[in-house]
């Protein structure tokens, strides 16, 4: 029997990959030394040897530039820095869901009222909304009475707040359903 071995499958780069030392591929550069002061354009063989002078690296911080702008830093500590705040980044990012109120053509007045209060919570937390009816037996030959249904508790909670619509009430086999948001 043949041992299969998985292949590793390489992980892409998080953030921005900058070029240190030999990488950087112009001839001439802009240099700013460690302290914040702007020593020129210099050929990169220059550059280098100040670099190597002050036991530091040269990383290109700005490539789209003519000649690309590099500093003299600490390479270690500017990368540990850079992925702290693309973690803090990725940290604080707001995560939207899309929440599910599942209605029926033949639901009570208070069931729409509980489920219009959940929808009110679930906008006010800034999440998007997705209504849908699951239509059974004979209700699929009656789907306009299913989309009047979400257009009518789409309206109510229009009332409360100005609303986007992502998705417009559409039929799918026997689901009819709309996706919706709340503008900030």
């Amino acid at each position: 029997m043949r041992i299969h071995y998985r292949r590793r499958v390489p992980q892409k780069p998080t953030g921005i990959q900058y070029r240190v030392n030999e990488q950087i591929m112009s001839p001439e550069v802009r240099v700013i030394d460690d302290e914040g002061k702007f020593l020129g354009v210099l050929p990169i063989a220059r550059a280098l040897t100040i670099a190597r002078e002050r036991e530091y690296d040269l990383v290109e911080v700005s490539p789209k530039e003519t000649p690309p702008v590099c500093r003299l830093l600490d390479y270690g500590a500017f990368k540990y820095q850079k992925d702290k705040e693309y973690r803090t980044q990725k940290a604080h990012a707001k995560k939207v869901e899309v929440k599910g109120i599942r209605l029926s053509v033949k639901m009570g007045a208070h069931d729409l009222d509980v489920r219009l209060q959940q929808a009110l919570a679930f906008l006010e937390e800034g999440q998007k909304l997705k209504i849908e009816i699951i239509m059974r037996g004979r209700e699929k030959a009656h789907a306009e009475l299913a989309v009047k249904r979400i257009q009518d508790f789409i309206h109510d909670i229009g009332s409360k707040y100005t609303l986007y619509t992502e998705q417009e009430v559409k039929r799918q086999g026997g689901n009819v359903s709309a996706i919706i948001g709340r503008k900030s």
